[in-house]
């Protein structure tokens, strides 16, 4: 996975690639699907939620350029895969899902393979996690069709977001209130629902 997947499409950061090699992929898979967990693909969970294609986590992942001494909000825990690179890689992982019965199976699987740096919260992702703000980084694992404004005001002045916008996968550099999107191309994500949707 890690050879043909990510370092043969371009993505060679040391620190990147040594965290994707150390997070076990299927343990994050249910069992019906654990087959396909490292194939180069997204991979189904319960409730129509799915862990993304290992490229897309790796992309998303490098655009977002997290250090060792940065406080990151991920929106959208899903099976936790994501979550657990990130506490790789960074100080702390402050992680928000909708639905509560995924965020209880990932946080039991993290906290099995014993992450400690990772905040847990069932919510709203457009919410984001204020009491925590202001945050050096934020990735966002489900689309919606506009940037959430409450999120964007969530990063740290020179912070940066990571975010598909409908099909579209944008990094998004606060600069005072001003956002400065870039684009890097289509993606196909499960779309950010509100509560009360």
């Amino acid at each position: 996975m890690i050879e043909e997947q990510i370092v043969g499409r371009g993505i060679d950061e040391p620190r990147l690639i040594e965290a994707m090699r150390a997070v076990p992929r299927h343990r994050f898979i249910p069992e019906t699907y654990r087959s396909h967990a490292y194939e180069d693909c997204a991979v189904s969970l319960d409730l129509g939620q799915t862990v993304s294609q290992p490229y897309i986590v790796g992309l998303m992942t490098r655009l977002l350029d997290a250090n060792e001494s940065d406080r990151i909000l991920e929106i959208g825990t899903g099976s936790g895969y994501q979550t657990a690179i990130l506490a790789r890689l960074a100080r702390s992982v402050y992680t928000v899902e909708r639905l509560a019965v995924l965020g209880r199976q990932a946080r039991e699987t993290l906290e099995s393979l014993e992450y400690d740096n990772i905040h847990y919260r069932i919510g709203d992702g457009h919410e984001g996690w204020p009491a925590e703000a202001p945050f050096d980084g934020i990735i966002v694992t489900a689309s919606p069709s506009v940037l959430p404004d409450a999120l964007f005001r969530q990063l740290k002045t020179g912070g940066r977001m990571v975010i598909p916008i409908g099909e579209e996968l944008y990094t998004v550099t606060r600069s005072g209130e001003e956002a400065i999107k870039v684009h890097h191309g289509g993606v196909r994500f499960v779309p950010m629902v509100e509560d009360g949707a």
